[in-house]
């Protein structure tokens, strides 16, 4: 069984500690790490040569430390990044959605929704919620990819899981013709400074754009 390594970066000692009680519980969850600031969590991955597949990042430290600047270390070196907040600053998940954290968890979840969360993210996936979504529905910074109603269709399936061939069946197009309308949608949004290279940065771009509906809402 495939083991995740995952750190936690948090300055209260309290919620440190929980958390690493709460995962070392999980067999397919390692805690390599609960430290206060990216810096001590960076130096520590270096010095024992140790990959870290997912951090839970605090999105307001007391070092002063930007949120976008973390999230960009971060993800540097290698790691996945999934916001931990107390949801009272709506500027602070915006900056954290637009530096491309796989979601944002509010630190008054229920245990079973933050157990979830984290060990969906850390195999990968777009962790949605409702607050990701209202913070970046309030984005002025979001700029329109300005694409046809094809490609939204195109992208709606294609991030939504369906591979080519299956999209080009239910489109009624050649596959050729739908990977070249992907193509496109990546090139649309790079454009406006929103790439997509991935696809799950396809995923976040259709959730962003109200392309493909939040999990969990109706």
């Amino acid at each position: 069984m495939s083991r995740f390594r995952v750190a936690l970066i948090d300055d209260h000692e309290i919620v440190a500690r929980g958390f690493a009680n709460l995962f070392s519980t999980i067999p397919e969850i390692e805690v390599v790490g609960t430290v206060a600031t990216v810096t001590e969590l960076l130096e520590s991955a270096a010095s024992q040569d140790q990959q870290v597949d997912l951090v839970i990042l605090d999105l307001r430290l007391s070092d002063g430390s930007l949120v976008g600047s973390n999230v960009d270390r971060l993800r540097a070196a290698g790691a996945a990044v999934l916001a931990f907040t107390g949801g009272d600053d709506e500027v602070l998940m915006r900056h954290a959605a637009r530096s491309g954290v796989l979601g944002v968890v509010r630190k008054s979840e229920p245990t079973a929704v933050l157990l979830d969360a984290v060990t969906r993210a850390a195999a990968g996936e777009t962790i949605a919620s409702t607050e990701w979504a209202a913070a970046l529905d309030g984005d002025p910074d979001l700029a329109d990819a300005g694409l046809s109603n094809r490609e939204r269709e195109a992208l709606s399936l294609y991030a939504a899981g369906a591979k080519a061939p299956l999209v080009a069946s239910r489109m009624g197009l050649s596959e050729a013709t739908v990977i070249d309308y992907i193509r496109r949608v990546r090139t649309k949004y790079e454009r406006v400074g929103r790439p997509a290279n991935t696809k799950i940065d396809l995923y976040k771009r259709a959730l962003e754009d109200g392309i493909l509906p939040i999990p969990g809402q109706s």
